[in-house]
């Protein structure tokens, strides 16, 4: 059962043993956030996040898409963003490394628990969003990453990101959902300071 009281499809062995073996890798994770009063690995509670944002969306996930937002962030702590400059062209290789490491990372542990190739490609195209605008499950896995950013990472984001550029990424992030989960989002329980931002970021919402 997850957070909120859904029961996930059960897929077997092989799958319980994969989304194990993936915590098991996010749970290394040196940066902690509290919850509850408790220090949790910041990446296995992303990863629970975006599981929990799938399975609301979709109870019946498949099982690529229930593998894939379980490893979407695998061992990201391991690549900082500091590694490389601080600038566009940075971040943009930054980024591009992450997703072949991610990849890499995914992809052996499929491979150890006994996945044939398609299934671990299919895994993949999802992480990366080959056919988003396309595949169903593809969109549901890109919903679910938009809803834990509003949900969660955007206090965080109000402190550290200038307003400006912030309006862009919640503009940027509303057109990416699909409308059942603009009206997720619409239903979260923001605080004042992040209703009013945003509120200016989609005054037509």
């Amino acid at each position: 059962m997850d957070a909120n009281g859904i029961h996930p499809p059960d897929y077997g062995p092989r799958s319980s043993e994969a989304i194990r073996r993936f915590d098991r890798e996010n749970a290394r994770d040196p940066k902690l956030v509290a919850v509850g009063g408790v220090p949790q690995p910041h990446e296995l509670l992303y990863a629970r996040w975006v599981t929990d944002w799938v399975l609301r969306l979709c109870p019946q996930a498949s099982e690529a898409l229930l593998l894939a937002a379980r490893c979407q962030h695998i061992c990201r702590w391991m690549i900082p963003r500091n590694s490389y400059e601080m600038t566009r062209s940075g971040y943009l290789r930054w980024r591009n490394e992450l997703k072949k490491f991610h990849a890499k990372k995914s992809a052996e542990i499929l491979r150890e628990v006994g996945y044939p190739d398609e299934m671990i490609e299919r895994v993949q195209d999802l992480n990366l969003k080959k056919r988003l605008g396309q595949d169903p499950d593809c969109q549901i896995l890109e919903d679910a990453l938009c809803l834990v950013t509003l949900q969660h990472q955007l206090a965080d984001l109000i402190v550290k990101t200038d307003q400006v550029k912030l309006l862009g990424i919640l503009q940027k992030t509303w057109k990416k959902m699909s409308p059942a989960a603009r009206q997720q989002a619409s239903r979260l329980p923001y605080s004042e300071a992040e209703r009013e931002l945003i509120q200016q970021a989609l005054p037509d919402e």
